[in-house]
This record gives structure tokens, sequence and C-alpha cells, in this order.
């Protein structure tokens, strides 16, 4: 029986704050995936700097409830910014989508305390898009004993398997995506999803490299490694950095506020850079290492997706230091997907298969204790 082919709209903010990846996709929810049109869309510095200002006022639990009226307003203000985004776009390109995956902005990640806080409001976006909106993809999983992250895997698994037939990439394949926290997803075979499919937040991404540059200089971020290709590395300050912090495991989520930059306080712009690259790189290359003795396999196929993959000097580190010659490492782009836009294409496939009461997360992917719905379906018009 053929499957039905829904439109669906992905939106996607992540720990940068920096705007909205917005992804239109073909699926049915299962097997059949195609790109059909992304765009990005850049914050105004207010909405920037307050979105800022909110995640560094909430640390914890306590801090979420305290400063409830102000995630109220920002949150307002954020759905405004995404409704204004998507009506454009309908407008622009001349289709409706059937639905609108919503993730929302991070502010507060803690799977221990069953709380992962993405600010949106779907029942005022539904209102002003005039479409069907699911979000709140975290909640059931955390419900269900999980860590409420990484929820792309599943997207990851249908990429795959269209890499493998397109370009002939064996498997075991790790994706590894390089956003504010890089998480890896190791696919052993594309027979079954459950059986074969592991996922694991390993370490920091870009957040570190990104809370430096904007405490420093009035960047966002360090473009394509520049600045850190031309500062000097504080070997002691790396080496002590190295010695002292450890991910107790790589089956829990990370959160950004798991890291901070104070060990590198006092460098320079470009020095601080430079030292945070390479303990971030070391981390990512700690994290595969541990994955690949976790399942006792030797994988040389790495694809690189994620903000992360265009800073040159930190995909250099890793390399160096994982030191296999025989590794192979993609960058997501030579295999004609646009990496920009994984994570927004991925939430308008989860969409879909929240609608057709799909799983989008295993006990493999988020350590939950069975297959886990993701999403709440809003229909407010």
């Amino acid at each position: 029986m053929k499957k039905k082919i829904f439109t669906a709209l992905g939106l996607m903010s992540g720990t940068s704050m920096d705007g909205v990846d917005l992804s239109l996709i073909e699926t049915d929810g299962y097997d059949y995936y195609a790109q059909i049109s992304d765009k990005y869309y850049e914050f105004d510095d207010k909405l920037y700097r307050d979105l800022i200002f909110l995640r560094e006022s909430v640390r914890n639990s306590t801090d979420l409830e305290k400063n409830s009226i102000l995630v109220n307003e920002i949150e307002k203000k954020f759905t405004l910014f995404n409704a204004e985004i998507i009506n454009k776009f309908i407008i622009n390109e001349k289709v409706k989508p059937k639905f609108i995956g919503f993730h929302g902005q991070t502010i507060y990640h803690n799977f221990k305390d069953k709380i992962s806080k993405q600010i949106g409001d779907g029942n005022l976006l539904s209102q002003l898009t005039k479409c069907i909106v699911i979000n709140k993809f975290r909640q059931q999983n955390l419900d269900n004993g999980g860590q409420g992250a990484p929820l792309t895997p599943i997207f990851h698994y249908l990429i795959s398997r269209q890499i493998n037939k397109n370009y002939k990439l064996d498997y075991p394949i790790n994706i590894i995506n390089i956003g504010g926290i890089t998480n890896v997803t190791t696919i052993l075979s594309a027979q079954n999803i459950e059986r074969d499919v592991y996922a694991y937040d390993i370490a920091p991404g870009n957040c570190l490299i990104d809370q430096w540059i904007r405490k420093n200089s009035k960047k966002k971020f360090d473009d394509k490694g520049s600045l850190a290709s031309i500062g000097h590395i504080n070997e002691l300050l790396l080496d002590q950095a190295k010695d002292n912090f450890e991910i107790s495991s790589i089956k829990e989520s990370l959160d950004i506020n798991d890291f901070d930059v104070s060990f590198i306080k006092g460098l320079n712009l470009e020095d601080g850079c430079a030292t945070l690259t390479d303990f971030t790189a070391y981390l990512i290359s700690e994290g595969v290492k541990k994955i690949n003795q976790m399942h006792n396999i030797d994988i040389k196929n790495y694809i690189i997706c994620g903000g992360g993959r265009k800073n040159k000097t930190l995909i250099k580190k890793i390399d160096e230091y994982i030191n296999d010659k025989k590794l192979m490492i993609k960058n997501i782009d030579e295999l004609k997907f646009h990496g920009d836009f994984i994570e927004s294409q991925a939430f308008a496939y989860l969409a879909v298969k929240r609608f057709l009461s799909l799983p989008i997360s295993f006990p493999n992917t988020t350590r939950c204790t069975k297959p886990s719905l993701g999403g709440e379906i809003i229909k407010n018009f």
C-alpha cells in the first residue's frame, strides 16, 4: 500500500541563538524524504540579546520558576518572530505546509529534573499561521525515563540509507552533529533502527567557543575557525583542563550549562579561542573513541553536520586527535545535503511521525525505557 506524502515545515533555533533555520520537506514519515526549500532568518539585535540574557538567567529549575514572567515575555516575542517568517515564507514559496514542527529555543535542559524547557507558544503559532503545529518534542521521552536528547538520530538513520544507496558509503557510519553540544549517531546497519542505531551526547560543540567570542568581542562566533588559527594554545591551561574535566558518562545528555570558559580567564581573544577549540576537539575525539570501544567496532566512515562543520580549525584538530589515516571524514554538504538545515529538516520529519503516532526516540538513542512518541499536536484556528 502506497504511503501518503505530506508537506511539512521544520523550525530550529540552536544554542548560538542568532536566528531560525526553516526547512520545507516532503515525507511519508517512514522511508521517503525530499528537500524542497531551506531559509535562514536572523534575529534582530534586541531579540538576540533578550534570548542570550534569558538563557544566562536560567541556570537551574529554581531560576526557571523565578523568571517565569520574563520567560513568558520573551517567549511571546520569539513566537511572533517565528510566525512572521513562516507567513512570509508561505507567501513567497506559494505553498502551505500540512504541519509545522516547532522545536522552540532551548533555555534549560536537565534530564535528572525531567525538564527540557524550549520557549515557543504552539497555540499562538498555530493561530497566527493557520497551520497544525507540533511542539514539545522532548517531554514524553523524559517521562519515559529518557534523557530528552538527542532527537535527530532517527532522521540521521533515514539520511544514512540515502547516502548508502547513492554513494555506496558502507556501514557502520558515525554521523557527528556539532551544534552547541556535539552528539553522535552510530549506525551499524540499515536493517533495524531499534537494534542498530545508537546515539550519544559526547562533548561541547560550539558552545564554549561561541561564549568566549561573545564575551570578548562583538562577533557571535569564530567564522571558519579563523581566530583560533592565528591564536596560540596555552598548553598549561589546556593540560590542566584535560586533567580536571571528564564527562562522567556519554549515556547522559548534556547542556551548555555543563561547561564554562573560566579556566582560560586572562587570555586574549585569539589565544583563548585557540585553547578552547583544541579542548573541544580533544573532548569530541575522546567521545568518539569511547563509542567505538563500547560497541567494539572500528568505524572508518564519519559524516560531519551542524554549524561546527564549518570551523576548519576545529575539524582539523579533531582529525589530529583521532589520528587514524584510514579514517574518512566527509562534510555532509559533499553528499548533497544542506548541512545548515539538517536539524530543521529533522523536526519537519518528526512532526509527521508524531501525526502518524510513530515513535521518534528509542532506548538506544536516549535511554528511555520504551520507544517514545514526541510532540504535542496543536490546531488553534
